[in-house]
């Protein structure tokens, strides 16, 4: 089994996760009721979906 020689000083370990971010999430705006929404997922607000209605949204 492989083990390291030697300790992975913090210089080397923070380079090696640089890249490891977490990224904002993707915000679309509905085209029926204009209000921000993830894409591809039903519009909380108005319950439609590719300009169908979905889901009933109770107010």
């Amino acid at each position: 089994m492989a083990v390291p020689k030697r300790r992975v000083s913090r210089t080397r370990r923070d380079k090696r996760r640089t890249h490891w971010k977490a990224s904002k999430p993707a915000i679309s705006v509905c085209p029926n009721c204009y209000q921000p929404k993830l894409p591809h997922r039903v519009c909380k607000y108005c319950g439609y979906y590719n300009g169908k209605q979905v889901v009933e949204v109770e107010e």
